[in-house]
């Protein structure tokens, strides 16, 4: 199983969007500032979630949600959440 992810800074106005296989050591890594693309914005609270059974079909829903139009859903859940 792959999931795809979404992680909002809680100090800046940041949405970070990934993949994974193994979500809980992905959180871990960001919030512990262990990876450098996302350790200026830590930490993160977990917002969106989706699971495939495929890569592919996860890395393609990933490319969606970095998009223009998936950032702008990503924004309204996490003003949802808030």
């Amino acid at each position: 199983m792959f999931t795809v992810y979404a992680l909002s800074s809680e100090k800046r106005s940041y949405i970070y969007v990934g993949l994974t296989s193994n979500l809980e050591k992905r959180l871990t890594a960001h919030n512990r500032g262990y990876e450098r693309t996302t350790k200026p914005y830590k930490p993160f609270k977990l917002i969106y979630t989706e699971e495939y059974s495929t890569r592919a079909e996860a890395r393609s829903r990933e490319k969606q949600l970095k998009s223009g139009v998936g950032k702008s859903f990503l924004k309204s859940i996490e003003e949802k959440s808030e």
